[in-house]
């Protein structure tokens, strides 16, 4: 069966160049440690890969979003409750106070247009589209071309797609093994490869599964 993906915003298209122009103090974090809740700053991304999250009464995980390079992320951009930043990998930031947070406007934008974009693809239907789309975008964001295609270089597991796609992890898992099966996507070394044109992965083009 063959869907046809109309493109969708991309929040690459606004400059993650940043404004500030003096040197801001800089902290590490080691993978999936969790950056402490403060109200007064913002993190600048200056390498590595978090994930924004919140969880329901049952205790099963809800993530909100997928931040990296250049991105600005931070307690005071949300207000659900409750809210964490994980880190996916070691995560070096900036530390951004208050009265420079307008100098990065692009980077603010950016970031309402990726949530805009992560709600749009969780309401896809059916789910095979939806996993495809997610997939797409994590090759837009965190993705570099290899010689096999579009390597998505970021660990993420299964229960982790499952967790943003509001689907299971047999589900995910299913449909992950048919996309192999068909070619479509490869796996190396716990990473993910999609194996189509580079034209069609950037304009959301279309996926035959």
């Amino acid at each position: 069966m063959m869907y046809s993906t109309s493109p969708i915003s991309k929040s690459s298209a606004v400059s993650n160049t940043s404004a500030f122009s003096i040197q801001l103090p800089q902290q590490i974090f080691t993978r999936r440690e969790v950056i402490p809740p403060d109200n007064d700053v913002l993190w600048r991304i200056e390498h590595g890969a978090v994930r924004t999250l919140t969880w329901g009464e049952d205790g099963a995980f809800i993530t909100l979003g997928y931040w990296g390079l250049g991105d600005l992320i931070g307690y005071p951009l949300s207000r659900v409750k409750p809210y964490q930043i994980e880190c996916l990998t070691c995560v070096e930031v900036s530390i951004v106070p208050p009265h420079l947070w307008h100098q990065d406007i692009n980077a603010l934008l950016s970031h309402i247009q990726q949530a805009e974009d992560l709600l749009s693809i969780v309401h896809r239907k059916p789910i095979s589209l939806r996993l495809w789309q997610f997939l797409v975008w994590l090759s837009e964001k965190f993705g570099r071309d290899i010689d096999k295609g579009k390597l998505i270089d970021l660990n993420v597991t299964h229960q982790d797609i499952a967790e943003v796609l509001n689907t299971t992890r047999v589900t995910v898992t299913r449909l992950l093994q048919q996309l192999e099966e068909e070619g479509t996507v490869l796996r190396h070394k716990r990473r993910i490869i999609l194996r189509l044109p580079n034209k069609l992965i950037k304009t959301y083009g279309s996926a035959v599964y």
